[in-house]
C-alpha cells in the first residue's frame, strides 16, 4: 500500500478535511435546511479534495500547495498556543498539552512531507 506512506501524510490530512466538510455540507443541507452556506463549504471540499487527489498522484504543484497548507496550519497552531482564547476556554487545563502535541505532529508531518517528496531539493 504505497498510499499509506509518510510521503502522503498531508494528502491524507487534506482528504480527511474534504470528507469532513462534505459531511458538514450534507448535514447543513438535510438537517439545517440551509442552502447558501453549504454551497460555499462544498467549494472548499472540492478544492481540498482535488489538492489531495493530485498530491497522491505526485503532481508537484499540488504537493507544494499541500506543503504550504501544512506550514500555515502548523503556524496557526503554534500561535494559538500563545493567543487562543476560545480553545483555552473550551479545553481548560488540557489546552497546552493538546495544543503542543497537535503542533508538533503537524510540524513533523509537514517536515517529512517536504523531505520525502523532495519538494525543495536543489538541482545540481
Amino acid at each position: 500500500m504505497k498510499k499509506l506512506e509518510l510521503r502522503h501524510g498531508l494528502d491524507w490530512l487534506l482528504a480527511t478535511f474534504a470528507i469532513l466538510i462534505s459531511v458538514a455540507v450534507l448535514q447543513t443541507f438535510i438537517i439545517g435546511k440551509h442552502f447558501i452556506i453549504p454551497t460555499v463549504l462544498l467549494v472548499f471540499a472540492i478544492f481540498l479534495g482535488n489538492l489531495a487527489w493530485y498530491g497522491f498522484k505526485q503532481v508537484k504543484w499540488a504537493q507544494l500547495f499541500n506543503f504550504w497548507c501544512g506550514f500555515v496550519l502548523t503556524a496557526h497552531c503554534f500561535f494559538a498556543l500563545f493567543w487562543a482564547k476560545k480553545y483555552r476556554e473550551l479545553l481548560g487545563n488540557a489546552f497546552e498539552p493538546i495544543a503542543v502535541i497537535i503542533t508538533l505532529l503537524l510540524l513533523v508531518l509537514t517536515w517529512f512531507y517536504a523531505s520525502k517528496n523532495q519538494l525543495f531539493k536543489r538541482n545540481s
